[in-house]
């Protein structure tokens, strides 16, 4: 699908071929748009094109470089990047960067940063527009194999993350640049001209991310280079092929050698690299609480040698909720809670995993889930019936499965539904429901990150107090959700649940936020809530300059007072 660039009188459709209609008034009145999405009927156009890609890199192991400016790395041993749900099938050979590697890739990026950094806005757009064209024709289907094979997504949960969203992220972000860079400051009289500059922030900037969204991954390194700053990009091992895959398509779209360079590495070799270079200007990550506080940690350290303060953001997860009053909607309590709970595998920062349910509404909602439960099928993400897939690597299978052998040997959890698992060929968990008597287990306090929602049944009279019980329960504040169709009980609810979500729903469930509509991000351990997908995030990475310039000579030195 082509971009639209909105004129106040015209639209004028502009496809990738003919890019070049994007002028400056064009910029001035762009009007960015969520990408629409594909349904992949069978025997549709679409379908066939995705069983295409599917097919093609199925069939192959993608040799996936280290990319410092034009150079081509493979050097050290070989890494292999396997199928989640076959594990014995390999679909991407890769390389990690040594310290000298990722020392050598720091002083590319800050060789290009100058000339870069003085692109106007409004050609460093031109570049990520191209890009998000490119994504949403050429290589939607390539960007949708390449997440559904190596992080077992399936389709819809593909086209939602690979395509959509990724899209969504560089359109929006363009609109959202040009809008928080219109400022100019007062200049009183004639004889004086004020002005801001918006530059890039000196030095480069690391972007850490992870494996479960493609969009994610091409998005933390992309969002500062369009403010004109240089990317060094460390991308998941299990996300590999996907994240290479729109490497280069930042690359085909006219993106300059080292303003990203791709650099897959070990986490505490890249970390320590990066943390000890006196030109680090920032961190832009998303992954563990553990990881992101020894980053900062490493920062604070270092502080004397940086010739900047680094910027740190960071997107670390949740124990994501959804609070049930016994006002409400049954239906939309059911339906919501199992896809929150149990799409892509609980593998969202912002899944369900944990509810607070009115007594009265349990028997009920309890019978609905379990009705549901015995339909979902688990399988290959190939497969169009599967709902939920395999967990990402073996290290995911065996903390999930830690915390599901707890809930079948204690006394205070009940494993109502799932519970099962097996890594004999993928990384499979079983979308599981427990039901627990404490509100302090751990089943209820600690994120999982699998298949897995964890139930506290409350007396109905005791909403608030156990909804005050439930705010104080995580270290986490990321998504919530609450149900309640009475208005005084959803409008204290919302008061009560005002600190615990930096993402807050009603008669909703917890996932989904969608750029544009919902930015996106959490405050208390969940990360330094700087809202992706909103327009304040883009001035992370700018580095404002007051300029003023007299245009009148200064004819005395002495005060009015004195005369």
């Amino acid at each position: 699908m082509a971009f639209l660039l909105k004129r106040s009188k015209f639209t004028v459709n502009c496809a990738y071929q003919s890019f070049r209609c994007l002028s400056t008034p064009a910029f001035e009145t762009f009007v960015a748009e969520n990408e629409p999405m594909y349904d992949y009927a069978p025997g549709s156009p679409e379908k066939q094109q995705l069983d295409e890609a599917v097919k093609r890199h199925s069939g192959q192991v993608a040799d996936v470089p280290i990319v410092i400016g034009d150079e081509e790395i493979r050097t050290g041993t070989a890494r292999y990047q396997v199928e989640p749900f076959d594990h014995q099938k390999k679909i991407a050979k890769y390389y990690y960067a040594s310290p000298e590697q990722v020392k050598k890739a720091i002083d590319v990026s800050l060789s290009a940063r100058e000339a870069w950094e003085r692109t106007p806005l409004e050609k460093r757009s031109e570049v990520f527009l191209r890009a998000a064209d490119l994504m949403s024709t050429k290589y939607r289907y390539d960007l949708l194999a390449t997440t559904m094979l190596g992080q077992a997504k399936n389709v819809w949960q593909a086209e939602i993350d690979s395509a959509a969203e990724l899209i969504d992220f560089l359109r929006f972000n363009i609109m959202y640049a040009r809008d928080v860079t219109k400022f100019q400051p007062v200049s009183p009289s004639s004889s004086i001209n004020n002005r801001s500059v918006y530059r890039g922030n000196e030095g480069f900037w690391a972007a850490v991310t992870p494996f479960n969204f493609t969009a994610i991954g091409g998005h933390l390194p992309a969002a500062p280079a369009l403010m004109g700053n240089v990317s060094l990009w460390k991308p998941s091992d299990t996300a590999i092929l996907s994240n290479y895959t729109v490497y280069k398509i930042y690359r085909e779209a006219g993106l300059p050698a080292g303003v990203i360079n791709f650099l897959p590495a070990d986490g505490p070799v890249f970390g320590d690299t990066v943390t000890s270079s006196p030109h680090l200007a920032g961190i832009n990550f998303t992954g563990s609480v553990r990881t992101f506080k020894h980053l900062w940690k490493q920062v604070a350290q270092n502080m004397d040698v940086y010739r900047t303060y680094p910027r740190l953001i960071g997107e670390c997860g949740g124990k994501n909720m959804h609070f049930i009053h016994s006002s409400a909607n049954l239906e939309s309590v059911i339906n919501g809670t199992v896809r929150a709970a149990f799409e892509f595998n609980g593998q969202k920062c912002s899944a369900c995993s944990r509810m607070y349910i009115a007594e009265s509404m349990w028997p009920k909602v309890k019978d609905g889930m379990l009705q549901i439960h015995k339909k979902i099928k688990m399988g290959s993400p190939l497969e169009k019936e599967s709902f939920v897939t395999a967990v990402i690597d073996d290290k995911a299978f065996a903390r999930v499965k830690g915390y599901l052998d707890h809930a079948k040997s204690s006394p205070n959890l009940k494993v109502i539904a799932g519970g099962n698992y097996d890594d004999s060929k993928g990384y499979f968990v079983e979308p599981t429901i427990v039901e627990s008597s404490d509100p302090q287990d751990k089943m209820m306090t600690e994120e999982i990150f699998g298949p897995v929602v964890t139930v506290y049944v409350y007396p109905d009279e005791k909403a608030e107090e156990v909804a005050r019980l439930a705010n104080n329960t995580s270290p986490f504040a990321l998504t919530c959700a609450i149900y309640a169709e009475d208005e005084k009980a959803k409008n204290k609810l919302c008061d009560i649940f005002r600190d615990t979500a930096g993402n807050f729903y009603i008669n909703t469930k917890s996932t989904g936020s969608v750029v544009g509509q919902q930015p996106f991000g959490g405050g208390r351990l969940s990360g330094t809530n700087d809202k992706a997908g909103g327009p304040y995030y883009m001035l992370k990475f700018t580095s404002v300059q007051s300029v003023s310039e007299a245009k009148v000579p200064l004819k005395d030195w002495r005060y009015p007072s004195m005369n």
